[in-house]
């Protein structure tokens, strides 16, 4: 299983990393690599050319592999990587390699090298892939290698990349340029990785890399824009002890955030700033429902309650120009016009500031600080014996406990929902939120018969609980909409308006019988544990 921690580094920057004293303090011979000619100490440099190869209807990447043949100082060498995940720059795959004769991979190789039941075994046994490979995009890169020994023991590759991804030929022809670290752990523990980082991140600036080459590679050449990632589904076993689900939801959530960050750092993506946003209410739902035995140390909450500031309020000026004043009819649709244009540049100045962030020093700290925390299960510093034995017992007991304890809290809230104060109801949103948090993440620990229903009664009250929730916002928006704006006097008289509109249509709702309903269903439904 390869683990490996990518790091993105720009060009001008590069100087700065190979003077950077960790790498002259730690680094060692590369007596393990058959080409290394440089003095002890000293990094390896070589130039590498891929080419990656698929089916013409990418089969293999659809499958989450890929199959490369690398040519470096002479020889050829395939490598296949296959399953795994990845969260925060943080990656884990099975990797299997060896050396072939040329620039065609050997399949029988491979078949022979990975193990029985591995999924990808039997997909390299189809017809139409032995029969259908051909090269999809090539890389050419020089790579420079230092061999770091840690103070701690451990062993780690840390390699810079810096080259070209190319896909086609001739005038058809595109590519994209690579810069990028690559931190492999070869031995020891994976929270030394994230010490090297943060060291390097003293005094170099790096992003977190969620792509590899071979995902990147297979965008240019499918032409594909960048999509928002929604929350993966997430697979506990019974046999899990509740440390081991802890650092598999909060991973799960971390691989929502990150996998958002293009599209934030971007700028403008209405939908991938939404999905980071809500991994990042999935990962404080998280935290929340593991506080009696563990707590997220102050300084990465600070960070996590910035990030979450920087995120929302372009979250929210996003859902009132494109939904709240979106969905007005007659007058009021021709009275909001003009607000939706203030509120759409509102929105693009709230964007420009969380890609501002995303791109900072400051979120790659927190990232791998949170990850350093995750991987080395920080918590158990502090914690009891009684703590520890809680972390160490079976995953299913704490699950049902927890179930029952936030529909207990959820069911107190709402007991006055249909004659609430919009504070009262923003709680019983909050909470039914968090319930549905917790039943997705525990669901794989229950039949899906009783799961479902379950999720859709609290999904049906959240879209009720939420539009009025959106109203409220909208009073408050609107409210500062006016101010610097150039026809200020007349935004106002339009925002007041709507303000009143607004109001009324939200006790209209609360009036029209349909949160009760949503309410009654949900207080039928029956709890999965």
């Amino acid at each position: 299983m390869e683990i490996e921690l990518k790091l993105l580094v720009a060009p001008q920057d590069v100087p700065r990393l190979r003077a950077h004293p960790l790498l002259a303090q730690y680094a060692q011979p590369a007596h393990d690599t058959p080409t290394a000619q440089s003095a002890p100490g000293e990094p390896q440099v070589l130039n590498m050319h891929d080419i990656y190869v698929d089916t013409p209807d990418l089969q293999l990447c659809r499958h989450q592999a890929g199959l490369r043949v690398r040519h470096v100082d002479g020889h050829w060498v395939q490598t296949l990587k296959a399953g795994g995940s990845g969260s925060g720059g943080l990656h884990s795959r099975h990797e299997w390699e060896g050396e072939v004769a040329g620039p065609a991979p050997e399949l029988d190789a491979l078949d022979a090298a990975i193990g029985r039941k591995q999924p990808i075994r039997a997909l390299l046994r189809k017809d139409a892939i032995r029969g259908g490979l051909q090269p999809v995009f090539s890389t050419r890169m020089e790579r420079t290698a230092w061999q770091l020994r840690t103070p701690q023991g451990d062993h780690i590759e840390c390699v810079l990349d810096q080259g070209v991804i190319e896909h086609g030929v001739d005038g058809a022809a595109r590519s994209v340029p690579v810069s990028e670290i690559e931190l492999e752990l070869k031995q020891g523990q994976a929270a030394s990785l994230f010490d090297v980082a943060l060291a390097l991140l003293q005094d170099v600036p790096l992003r977190l890399g969620h792509m590899s080459k071979a995902e990147r590679g297979y965008r240019l050449a499918a032409s594909q824009p960048l999509r928002a990632v929604k929350a993966q589904p997430l697979r506990l076993d019974e046999g899990m002890t509740v440390e081991q689900s802890f650092q598999a939801i909060l991973g799960n959530c971390l691989e929502q955030v990150s996998g958002n960050q293009d599209g934030v750092a971007a700028g403008e993506d209405v939908e991938s700033l939404h999905q980071m946003r809500v991994g990042l209410r999935r990962l404080r739902s998280a935290l929340g429902m593991f506080n009696s035995l563990l707590a997220l140390p102050d300084a990465l909450k600070t960070e996590l309650d910035w990030l979450g500031g920087s995120l929302g309020e372009a979250r929210d000026w996003d859902v009132l120009a494109g939904h709240t004043l979106a969905q007005l009819d007659g007058q009021a649709k021709a009275d909001a016009a003009a607000l939706v244009q203030a509120a759409q540049e509102q929105a693009r100045i709230r964007h420009a500031q969380a890609a501002q962030a995303v791109n900072a020093t400051r979120y790659t700290a927190w990232m791998l600080g949170l990850q350093r925390w995750l991987q080395a299960r920080g918590w158990r510093d502090i914690a009891t014996a009684r703590q520890l034995r809680q972390l160490d017992a079976g995953v299913s007991p704490f699950a049902r406990r927890t179930l029952r304890k936030d529909q207990r809290r959820l069911m107190k809230r709402g007991k006055r929902l249909l004659h609430a104060t919009p504070q009262q109801r923003h709680r019983v949103r909050i909470a039914a939120k968090k319930t549905r948090y917790a039943t997705e993440f525990f669901a794989s620990l229950f039949a899906a018969r009783a799961v479902k229903p379950y999720v859709g009664r609290l999904s049906a009250l959240q879209d009720e609980l939420g539009w009025l929730n959106d109203a409220q916002v909208a009073d408050r928006l609107l409210q500062a909409l006016p101010d610097g704006q150039p026809d200020h006097a007349e935004l106002r008289l339009h925002a007041a308006f709507l303000r009143g509109y607004l109001a009324a249509r939200a006790q209209s709702q609360v009036a029209d019988g349909s949160m009760r309903k949503a309410w009654r269903r949900f207080k039928a439904a029956r709890l999965p544990a």
